[in-house]
């Protein structure tokens, strides 16, 4: 790990612990210790200022939080499948009285929020979903992107293998789960088959983690020009 991400981590983590600090010891520990595995960094620099986030698959609403707590978002909702997930994202969200941040207990199949959202994200979801669904997903969030929006799309790689499975082991321990990778080449396929250009794409190592980053955009028409 870069010393760079290395004083990156630390900072968040710092900031995490303190959102969650009214949290469960289980979810307050998770949240202190995720910034280490997951470049929460590269995620908050590619949010555009004043961002008006839907989050997919939110988990304990980190996402959020963080950006909510540096000014960059002006306004968060997150669904999650899990109610102890929503939960804990409640009482994060306690912490900040001053941000606009929502949460809702929903399966990621059932009718979204509606709102003016200008991005949404898809932070470590896909691995989670069933192989049968996962293009339909990620075609529906990416129908949920608005003329100038973007579409924040984060996962685990399945290259190298050494940490393609070290993250399956870590999902067996944690989320008692088989996980299944999609191929990153599928995600922009289908992306780009909704109208969506590849703004950004990267790799970054965590540790023994490894992690693709895309940035999609649909380009802003006549008519949502000012």
């Amino acid at each position: 790990m870069s010393s760079v991400r290395r004083r990156s981590a630390a900072a968040i983590s710092r900031l995490a612990e303190a959102l969650y600090r009214q949290a469960p010891l289980r979810e307050r520990t998770l949240a202190r210790l995720r910034p280490w595995i997951c470049p929460f960094e590269q995620l908050l620099e590619v949010l555009p200022r004043g961002s008006r986030v839907l989050d997919i698959g939110c988990g304990s609403g980190m996402l959020l939080g963080l950006a909510a707590s540096d000014g960059r978002i002006c306004s968060g909702v997150g669904i999650d499948s899990s109610a102890r997930a929503i939960a804990t994202a409640q009482v994060m969200a306690a912490n900040l009285p001053e941000a606009d941040l929502r949460f809702a207990c929903l399966r990621a199949e059932e009718p979204w929020p509606s709102g003016a959202f200008t991005v949404i994200s898809l932070i470590d979801v896909m691995h989670h979903v069933a192989p049968a669904h996962q293009a339909a997903l990620v075609a529906r969030a990416c129908q949920a992107v608005p003329p100038g929006g973007l579409l924040l799309y984060k996962d685990m790689a399945e290259r190298p293998r050494w940490r393609a499975l070290a993250n399956r082991l870590h999902d067996l321990v944690m989320a008692r789960q088989w996980i299944h990778y999609l191929p990153i080449e599928r995600v922009l396929a289908v992306a780009q088959a909704q109208g969506l250009t590849v703004v950004r794409r990267q790799h970054t190592a965590c540790g023994c983690y490894q992690h693709e980053l895309a940035v999609l955009g649909r380009v802003a028409g006549p008519a949502s020009a000012p």
